[in-house]
């Protein structure tokens, strides 16, 4: 009888893990697809640019309507992934990124790309709350860290995948290629996640509206959320402008050509996946310090962002190093940040709902990434830029002080 006992306890817990493992790898993947949405404009600027004579003020202005979708999409795609459930959520936002990828590589003037990539934005904003649901059902406090921190890969992964891939097609195929390729992926994992992840842990709130409200109303009166939100404010706007541009600083600036610009620049995201990982182990290990763990991180991102800016004409070897360290020192509290710190601030009914708050903040940074690249480079030079990322990098240090003890004033352990 023992054995047999103990063959069903085995089989019992299978399907747990079998679906825990299912929900990690669809979201991750989920995510890792979005960015190939959304990385090719970057890619193509200086095509753009070229070919069709748009200024860098215009290029500018096409991220910002990306961005203030993206920033505005943020908190309702929380709200309504707490409500509707994380699956239907991302199906949606994955169909009407791909709709918007389409429409932009018909398009042909300043206007429409900024009316499509600003669909985009709103399309994208889905992703990040609806996708970090999914993760947060399995998850601990105790464990939290190491594992958003291995799951938060997904978006350096996505930004590396997504560079490599929009260059290769911009190579063989030109840029509008850029664009529907990735529609085509886009299409391909919404329908696998509709499909496979409602075998998981469907995260649809059963519950009245007015315990949502209340749990609403609890979301925006945690001031930790704000302190996290404050400091997530500068790590985006230096992200977002790093992102954006770095294959046009690598190619106007650094002396590369446009296709070995694109792939140098994902250095930056190959670091970032070390950071990650390896941040969220540290916060796990040091109990209730994971604003401190981040601290110190955004304080090493400072001197590399300082040691970088110094020297355009260094090798391609000197960029890929140095950004690789500026990747690891930035990812890493963002992933942190937005990921695990936001989700131990509340329960995990409203986990998303507190991710979609911090993420919307932050995402008010990088919604001024254009003009501050664009009028501090013009003004100052990239040194000037590069010293400008410096001081946020040690101001969003700054906005963690508050949140360095405990749970309602800091971040849980």
């Amino acid at each position: 009888m023992t054995p047999r006992t103990l063959n069903v306890g085995r089989v019992d817990l299978h399907p747990e893990r079998r679906t825990r493992a299912l929900a990690f790898a669809l979201s991750w993947l989920a995510y890792a697809s979005y960015y190939l949405g959304r990385k090719g404009f970057s890619v193509v600027k200086s095509t753009l640019a070229r070919e069709h004579g748009v200024t860098a003020i215009q290029l500018a202005l096409i991220d910002t309507g990306y961005l203030f979708a993206y920033a505005c999409g943020q908190f309702p795609s929380g709200v309504a992934a707490d409500r509707w459930g994380a699956r239907r959520v991302i199906v949606s936002g994955l169909l009407l990124s791909a709709a918007a990828c389409v429409l932009f590589a018909s398009g042909g003037s300043v206007a429409a790309w900024l009316i499509w990539f600003t669909l985009n934005g709103l399309a994208q904003a889905t992703g990040w709350p609806a996708t970090t649901k999914v993760v947060a059902e399995w998850t601990s406090t105790e464990t939290r860290g190491r594992v958003m921190g291995a799951w938060s890969t997904c978006y350096q992964a996505g930004g590396i995948a997504a560079t490599a891939l929009a260059t290769w097609l911009l190579a063989h195929f030109g840029w509008r290629a850029v664009f529907r390729v990735p529609a085509l992926w886009l299409v391909v994992m919404a329908l696998l996640v509709g499909w496979l992840l409602q075998r998981g842990r469907e995260s649809t709130s059963v519950q009245a509206p007015l315990a949502r409200r209340s749990e609403l109303r609890a979301v925006l009166r945690t001031p930790a959320l704000y302190s996290y939100g404050a400091c997530y404010f500068c790590i985006k706007l230096i992200r977002y402008s790093l992102l954006f541009w770095l294959p046009y600083y690598l190619h106007t600036a650094a002396g590369f050509d446009e296709i070995a610009s694109g792939y140098l620049s994902t250095a930056f995201e190959v670091g970032g996946v070390l950071g990650s990982v390896g941040i969220g182990y540290a916060s796990d290990r040091v109990p209730h310090a994971r604003a401190l763990v981040a601290s110190v991180s955004l304080v090493g991102l400072a001197v590399a962002l300082l040691v970088y800016g110094r020297a355009e004409s260094q090798s391609a070897l000197w960029h890929v190093t140095i950004l690789a360290c500026v990747g690891a020192l930035l990812f890493g509290p963002d992933a942190l940040i937005s990921g695990a710190a936001a989700q131990d601030a509340t329960d995990g009914a409203s986990a998303a709902t507190a991710v979609g708050l911090v993420n919307g903040l932050g995402s008010l940074g990088a919604l001024l990434q254009g003009a501050l690249t664009v009028g501090v480079q013009h003004a100052f030079g990239w040194d000037g830029l590069f010293r400008v990322f410096v001081g946020l990098s040690l101001l969003a240090a700054v906005c963690l002080w508050p949140g360095r003890r405990g749970r309602r004033v800091g971040i849980a352990g």
